[in-house]
């Protein structure tokens, strides 16, 4: 799993894989894009920062302290 964190734009990305992409769904500040065997490939996280401010204390400490180091 690869993470990456755009300030700029405020958007984070979690790569699970790296297989093709094929198509995504939408589903308000989440974008959710699959190969085309239906795995999950990546998520986009739009408003990275509101979304990490409420939901951190669900993710383990390794993870919150990858995404806060982007």
């Amino acid at each position: 799993m690869k993470l990456n964190y755009n300030k700029q734009d405020d958007v984070l990305m979690i790569e699970f894989n790296e297989n093709p992409i094929d198509y995504a769904e939408q589903s308000k500040d989440v974008i959710a894009h699959f190969s085309p065997k239906n795995e999950l490939v990546l998520l986009e996280i739009l408003d990275a920062s509101k979304f990490l401010k409420e939901t951190s204390h669900v993710f383990p400490l390794n993870i919150r302290q990858q995404a806060l180091a982007s």
